[in-house]
This record gives C-alpha cells, sequence and structure tokens, in this order.
C-alpha cells in the first residue's frame, strides 16, 4: 500500500510540476518578414517586439527574422498556415492566391498620393478587405505602409515608349505584370532578395520600388535613373493564422492588437519620413539621377497604364475601385 501512495504521490508532483512548466512556458511569435531592419517594416516589427515586452514581460517573447532570414514573401503565408511562423507583414500582392479583392492595391495610378490611401484604408471598404483573407485560414491585423513606388532603370525613363522591350522585376502579381505589358516591357517575377544582383549583372533593366527600399537595398547604387512616376502603392498587411490567433488568452490577444495598432502607427510615420529623407540620400549620392516627369509626361504613362484596371475589373469588383478611386477627392 505504501508503495502505491509513494508513486501516486510522486505521479501527483510531476503532473503539478509539468503544469507549472507548461504555463510558465512563454508564447513564442516569429515574425518574418524580406526587408532591412531600418526599413518601415523593419522598425515596425522591432516597435511591436518593444511593446509587447515591456507589457507582457516574459508572457509572450517576439523573435524577427528581417531579411528573408527564416522565410520569403512567396513562402511566408503558406509556412505561417503550417504553424512554422507566428506574424508576417507580405506585400499585398503576395496575396493573390488567397483573394483576388487585394489586388486592388496593385492597379497602376489608383491613388494620388499617401493621404488618399489612408482615406480608402480607414474607409468601411478599405477594412472590409482585411477580413479577405479569414476564409483561407488568414487574419489581416492592418495595413502597413511603406509608400509610392518609382521606376528605376538603366536607362531614362521619361515616356512609355522608353520602356519598350525593357525587362523589370516584378513581384508574383498578375496586375502588375499586365501593367509593364501596357508599356510593352517585359516583367519578370523574382524574389525581391534577388533584385540587387539581378540589377547589378544586368540580368534586368528596371525594378519599381518605394524611395526607401530603393534605398536601403541599394538599388540606386545599380541603376543610374530613378523616374519619380509615383504610379502604384507599396503597403503590406499585418497577418497571422486564423488558428493561432483564435487559440490566444483573450487578454493577450487585446494586448497584442494594442502594441501592433501601436507599431504600426511608428511605422507608418517612419514611411512617410524616409520618403522625403531617403529620396533626398539618393540625390545626394550623385549614383543615380532622379528624372522629373512633366506633368504632360506623366499624363502619357497614366493614359498607357490605366486600361489595366478595366482587365481587372470582374476579379477586383468595379464598386471596389470606384471607391478607392473616391478617396483622391
Amino acid at each position: 500500500m505504501f508503495k502505491h501512495l509513494t508513486t501516486a504521490v510522486l505521479c501527483f508532483a510531476l503532473s503539478v510540476t509539468t503544469t507549472i512548466s507548461s504555463a510558465a512556458d512563454p508564447i513564442v511569435i516569429k515574425f518574418s518578414h524580406v526587408v532591412a531592419e531600418n526599413t518601415p517594416k523593419g522598425q515596425m516589427a522591432n516597435k511591436f517586439k518593444e511593446l509587447v515586452e515591456t507589457r507582457l514581460g516574459d508572457r509572450v517573447k517576439v523573435e524577427i527574422y528581417p531579411n528573408s532570414q527564416l522565410f520569403g514573401d512567396n513562402k511566408v503565408l503558406e509556412a505561417m498556415l503550417l504553424g512554422d511562423v507566428q506574424m508576417a507583414a507580405p506585400s499585398l500582392s503576395k496575396f493573390s492566391r488567397y483573394t483576388k479583392k487585394l489586388a486592388l492595391y496593385d492597379l497602376p495610378f489608383l491613388f494620388e498620393d499617401m493621404e488618399a490611401v489612408d482615406r480608402f484604408q480607414q474607409s468601411p471598404a478599405g477594412e472590409k478587405l482585411l477580413k479577405s483573407v479569414e476564409r483561407k485560414g488568414l487574419v489581416g491585423l492592418g495595413y502597413l505602409h511603406n509608400g509610392m513606388k518609382q521606376l528605376s532603370a538603366s536607362n531614362k525613363l521619361r515616356s512609355p515608349n522608353d520602356a519598350r522591350g525593357q525587362k523589370f522585376r516584378i513581384m508574383s502579381s498578375d496586375v502588375l505584370e499586365e501593367q509593364f505589358k501596357a508599356v510593352s516591357a517585359m516583367p519578370l517575377k523574382k524574389p525581391f532578395s534577388e533584385v540587387f544582383t539581378l540589377l547589378q549583372t544586368r540580368a534586368i533593366d528596371g525594378q519599381e520600388n518605394t524611395w526607401s527600399n530603393i534605398y536601403s537595398k541599394k538599388f540606386f547604387e545599380v541603376q543610374p535613373y530613378i523616374t519619380e512616376s509615383n504610379h502604384g502603392l507599396l503597403d503590406y498587411m499585418v497577418v497571422t493564422s486564423k488558428e493561432f490567433w483564435s487559440e490566444l488568452p483573450a487578454d493577450t490577444r487585446g494586448e497584442l492588437e494594442q502594441a501592433l495598432s501601436e507599431a504600426i502607427s511608428h511605422g507608418n510615420e517612419v514611411a512617410a519620413q524616409k520618403s522625403v529623407s531617403d529620396r533626398q540620400k539618393i540625390t545626394d549620392s550623385r549614383r543615380s539621377e532622379i528624372v522629373a516627369l512633366t506633368a504632360a509626361e506623366r499624363a502619357q504613362w497614366v493614359e498607357a497604364m490605366k486600361p489595366v484596371w478595366k482587365k481587372f475589373e470582374k476579379k477586383i469588383g468595379k464598386d471596389l475601385i470606384d471607391a478607392a478611386y473616391a478617396s483622391n477627392q
């Protein structure tokens, strides 16, 4: 009897110890992204980690993996659904396998400036788009800005004819593919991590990106010209898996939502500042000439690329395109 009692006590003690140990284990959030830490996305992720550590202490541990150290944007959503990563902020173009609606943000010359983008994203239509991936097991937590896109190239681009026959790297987006085909250019879908080498070796002639990405990834050092076109938007959606998010304790989830909201606001402020400061750094470097389009020249690009809207009207929804365009007024 004593032997059985001893065994029972030991089993109980082991059970209690295991429970305490399990309760003490922190929730780990692996946050994967593809850009440098000094970019708006990189600074947003680091701010999120800082806020979570301050407010939740040992309960939640945030691990940041920048520069595609863990996953590239083409693989991160798949990895997230498998539980290998808990948070990411891919560009909106990367969600094409999960919803066609977010292709809206790739349409050329849809938004005149970032103020128009904010107005739309904060509208009911913009908020609804965050939920467009839920049926695929993902949860959109918020939009993060990088800025308006510019065109860099090995030759000076003033008119759409200047892009004819040129090879441009694009993200995996059918809209962006049609955008470059509209000016008789050759779009090539390549990972972001390969862009510098592709430009340096002249495997491609150009690419489209924001001032902060062009500067942080040193694209300006291997591209003699950057046309200030502001032709498109590069935004991200901070996302997690529905399974991971729903299984969090309600109070912890609330704290994470608040920390993320503040981190995104910080990242958006950084994006606005860097659009100005990084453009100036590129100018000061004299490594790349910034080509300013006249109103008439820009109108040629708009005329050439705007027919892309019609091609994707059915997939995206005309009402959604009209709502986004109305945010310019």
